[in-house]
């Protein structure tokens, strides 16, 4: 049922509030910070802070209309009065993306999704009016929106989806409604908000449940169980992965430091196409073959496809590398969890040569497993061989009997491991800097001159 809405005394629908959306140049806004002049202003609530506090200082600034779900602040025809600002800005949401024929690409997982979204957007910019989700605004108000800065001029829509509950995903996909999509991988990811892997299956599950129901496009690694284990035997799919049987084929031609794959068509198996990414690290070869796959399976040629991923830089510290005058570091600080730890801690070690110092910070949102999680990287940490290992955070700190008979330093805060990693003056060494983003890494990268 459509919810009720006021202004001032009339009471609004959805469609006279998407009036005075498209009146106003289809311009909305959350934070006043970022006040442009005639737009809609959300006063979306937090944990922390009420927008409805802030309904004036958008006016004052020059939003057209502002909505609130506080009557104390509808005072004006200026205000448009719900029960639930979210909700609202939601509904809006999937009524604008209801007038439009923009194809959707949800893109959902556990590890590599912003990466797969970048990847996406930028093959299929070479041929297709394309848009996507911008930075991590992957909720339940980035993907509303997201969405909302859509027009008819826009031919794609790559909307990543995250979550750290079950039925979130399900909810944006119903604010979405993608025609086809993809989920990189499942991990150990949020362990606590889906109460251990199962959940997390369960959770990602949610996009294949709403591609099916739909009749949608499901773009699928044909190299992962548990992917092919969610999707059961719905017909509707292009696959990609090393199988013969993928739909496109790809290998992995080299890894040090820049991922290089060859990729061809299971059709067209003597043609092989060669691709040399910026990406560090072999686990974005299967973020770079999906992009392959869905640019190919949407007419994108072999050499745009090229151009696309080719001239694709990564960012936002994930698989990042850079260089100062003395050391190289691969940035990959922006979000951790148990599966993308050891797959970063394998690729160091196995394709990374000379001095190698691996600076680790605690995952966090790992509930009950948090203790076994950390102790199974600490015991793999063990297994290999680096130059040295510093690990920050309390959890480390907490399980640091376990370092027993293993050459590492730990610490409790960024600030204390910076200082020494400063006194070591450390020249030719390669750095791979990783951990939850709540640890704050980029302080010990920043300060060794990143």
């Amino acid at each position: 049922m459509t919810e009720r809405f006021y202004f001032c005394t009339m009471n609004l629908s959805i469609e006279n509030i998407y009036s005075r959306f498209i009146a106003q140049k289809k311009n909305v806004c959350t934070d006043t910070r970022k006040i442009s002049e005639g737009c809609i202003f959300f006063a979306l609530r937090g944990e922390n802070f009420n927008g409805n506090d802030f309904a004036n200082d958008a006016l004052s600034k020059g939003a057209a209309h502002v909505v609130v779900d506080d009557k104390r602040f509808a005072k004006s025809e200026k205000f448009i009065f719900t029960e639930n600002v979210l909700v609202t800005l939601q509904q809006l949401a999937a009524f604008h993306r209801g007038k439009l024929k923009t194809k959707i690409i949800a893109v959902t997982g556990s590890n590599g999704k912003t990466t797969t979204k970048e990847l996406i957007h930028s093959v299929l910019s070479q041929k297709f009016k394309t848009v996507s989700t911008q930075g991590n605004l992957n909720n339940h108000i980035g993907v509303p929106l997201t969405l909302l800065a859509l027009t008819k001029v826009h031919e794609f829509a790559v909307i990543e989806m995250g979550a750290n509950h079950i039925g979130e995903i399900s909810s944006l996909c119903s604010i979405a409604q993608p025609g086809c999509g993809l989920i990189t991988n499942v991990g150990k990811a949020h362990l606590e908000g889906f109460g251990g892997f199962e959940g997390v299956k369960r959770a990602k599950k949610e996009l294949y449940d709403c591609l099916k129901k739909s009749g949608g496009k499901i773009f699928i690694n044909a190299d992962n169980p548990y992917l092919k284990e969610l999707c059961g035997d719905y017909k509707n799919t292009c696959s990609y992965g090393n199988s013969e049987f993928a739909n496109c084929i790809g290998k992995a031609a080299n890894q040090v430091p820049f991922v290089k794959i060859s990729w061809h068509e299971k059709k067209s198996a003597h043609i092989k196409n060669i691709i040399q990414s910026n990406l560090a690290g072999d686990y974005n070869f299967e973020n770079i073959l999906a992009s392959v796959c869905i640019g190919n399976y949407f007419g994108i040629t072999p050499r745009q496809i090229r151009h696309g991923i080719e001239n694709y830089f990564p960012a936002s510290q994930r698989s990042q590398l850079v260089k100062n005058d003395s050391n190289t570091f691969l940035l990959d600080y922006y979000n951790a969890n148990p599966t993308s730890m050891e797959a970063a801690l394998i690729n160091f070690e196995r394709n990374f040569t000379g001095k190698k110092i691996v600076v680790l910070g605690d995952m966090l949102e790992l509930g009950e497993e948090t203790e076994d999680e950390h102790s199974n990287i600490i015991r793999q940490l063990k297994k290999m061989h680096f130059t040295e290992m510093i690990l920050v955070g309390e959890c480390f700190l907490k399980f640091s009997f376990r370092l027993f008979r293993m050459k590492a330093r730990f610490y409790q805060t960024p600030e204390e491991a910076l200082k020494y990693l400063i006194s070591k003056n450390y020249e030719n060494c390669t750095f791979l800097i990783k951990a939850s983003r709540a640890v704050k890494l980029e302080k010990i990268a920043h300060g060794l001159g990143v």
